[in-house]
């Protein structure tokens, strides 16, 4: 009984063994091998954690002090990819810990990418804190689940809904701005500011709520995307990083879970005020579009409280995230060139006088348009797109094997000298005179700050909506120009943002 014990645990390590040696050994020397013998190089796999450090060290190299005001931020927020495509060309391949990631810049590739009509290249699994973040809502489902919850947000933000949302963007920038009345002439945070008003504006909008609501929600997203940040290049040992819990895993499972118990008191609140006749339906916003089909007894249409849930967090982050950082960057682009801040007030006087916008004149904001495409441009909110090889597949002239993540570093493209020419990092909104299609010699691939293709950003033409009401009011109101005390230091954090604020100084007009 002892030696068949014994030859059972000889076996069992033995087995493990063969496991690592494959998992952490074998499997990236096979890729990497393959890889370059097709011409895609990259930094040297290291035993456990890839390329994490060097990326680490490069990122806190560069984040260790401020830069100049400039819109060259690229090497400084992407120091990693900057450096490497210099080294590796366009694209190279790179590794998070153990899994294997090929960097792709060229447009031609990333369109293909991207259209995706096989479903090659799915989403890519999130990380266990980004999962807390988003759960399986909109943004990281797959399949079926995906195209059911991708209809729900299509309606909740078709256009004519979109049009009846302007009322309350309008009173939420009008609270704002009744805000800096008391600050005339004086610094402000705009950073701040727009973060408070895009939560306002995504409560009214789509929770039939207020900030004062979704607040406690919104400090709890705040903490757990600086959890993400955290831990971001922490790479787990295999199986043991899976049984230990360390501070950051546990503070960020009960987060999640005081997040989860406030959306179900919106939820109850709604289905409250329906079954006592306060209301006759759930509504037509996006809470009362997921409400609907969780009542739903159609169990093709219907969705779990996990997915209503979900949809809540998601929009919750996303809904504010990508709009305060859209109108940060185009106020600091604005303060600094104070021509195109002229020429923008000029079109809103023009067309609105001081009057508030409203959805018919809105779509005539020629220069607002060209000036926050520019600012899109310089300052993506998301400056990387990540993607899965399911299976293996042709990618242009490439053999990509399965299971190596595909990353897409925006700013590279956005950056791009050899699409955006020489002065590439300078702002000049009329590039996109024209539109688009001919900033961009019709390669729509190369301009991509809301992704591209099905899976395109169901919320940019929201956003793009409330980043023009605010700044037309902003603008009909005020001259602002940058504050002496304000610190130039873009950094990711889910979304680009100014590590310091934004600091400007208003001017009452």
């Amino acid at each position: 009984m002892i030696v068949y014990i014994t030859i059972c645990v000889c076996l069992f390590f033995l087995l493990v063994l063969i496991w690592f040696i494959n998992k952490v050994w074998w499997t990236p020397v096979r890729i990497q091998s393959r890889m370059r013998s097709q011409g895609i190089k990259g930094p040297s796999h290291k035993f456990i954690h890839g390329s994490t450090k060097d990326i680490l060290n490069m990122k806190n190299e560069t984040m260790r002090s401020p830069m100049e005001l400039s819109h060259q931020i690229y090497p400084r927020v992407s120091p990693h990819v900057y450096s490497w495509i210099k080294l590796y060309g366009k694209n190279f391949l790179m590794w998070y810990g153990l899994e294997a990631q090929l960097v792709v810049t060229e447009p031609q590739l990333i369109k293909e990418i991207l259209s995706d009509k096989h479903r090659a290249y799915p989403k890519r699994e999130p990380r266990e804190y980004t999962k807390k973040l988003l759960g399986n809502g909109l943004v990281t489902a797959q399949g079926e689940k995906w195209f059911k919850q991708r209809k729900l947000a299509n309606h909740a933000f078709h256009a004519e809904t979109l049009k009846s949302m302007i009322p309350d963007m309008i009173a939420s920038a009008e609270m704002m701005l009744d805000r800096w009345r008391d600050n005339e002439g004086q610094e402000i945070d705009v950073y701040q500011e727009f973060k408070i008003l895009t939560l306002e504006a995504i409560s009214r909008t789509a929770f039939g709520s207020s900030y004062l609501e979704g607040e406690n929600i919104f400090n709890m997203l705040t903490k757990l995307t600086f959890f993400i940040s955290k831990n971001e290049y922490r790479v787990r040992i295999p199986v043991i990083g899976k049984l230990v819990k360390t501070h950051d895993d546990i503070e960020s499972h009960k987060t999640e879970q005081d997040i989860r118990d406030s959306i179900i008191k919106i939820i109850k609140k709604r289905e409250s005020n329906v079954m006592t006749g306060e209301v006759e339906s759930y509504g037509s916003d996006l809470l009362g579009v997921l409400m609907q089909a969780y009542h739903n007894v159609d169990e093709t249409l219907k969705i779990s409280l996990d997915d209503l849930i979900d949809e809540c967090k998601t929009f919750y982050i996303a809904g504010h995230e990508t709009t305060a950082s859209l109108l940060t960057w185009t106020v600091l682009l604005l303060a600094i060139h104070n021509d195109w801040q002229d020429k923008a007030r000029n079109e809103v006087l023009q067309l609105f006088g001081q009057q508030s916008p409203n959805a018919d004149n809105i779509s005539r904001l020629k220069i607002m348009s060209m000036i926050i495409n520019e600012s899109l441009r310089l300052y993506p909110p998301v400056v990387l797109i990540l993607r899965k090889v399911k299976k293996e597949v042709k990618l242009g002239k490439f053999v990509i094997p399965a299971d190596v993540d595909i990353t897409i570093p925006t700013l590279a493209v956005h950056h791009d000298p050899q699409i955006w020419g020489e002065e590439f990092h300078l702002f000049k909104p009329e590039r996109f005179a024209g539109g688009v299609a001919n900033a961009t010699n019709n390669n729509m691939a190369a301009f991509i700050p809301f992704g591209l293709g099905p899976r395109t950003c169901v919320g940019f033409n929201y956003a793009i909506m409330e980043a023009k009401i605010a700044l037309s009011m902003i603008l009909q109101q005020y001259k602002f120009t940058l504050s002496p005390t304000y610190v130039h230091s873009p950094a990711s954090i889910i979304t680009l943002r100014p590590q310091h604020g934004l600091q400007v100084l208003l001017h009452a007009l």
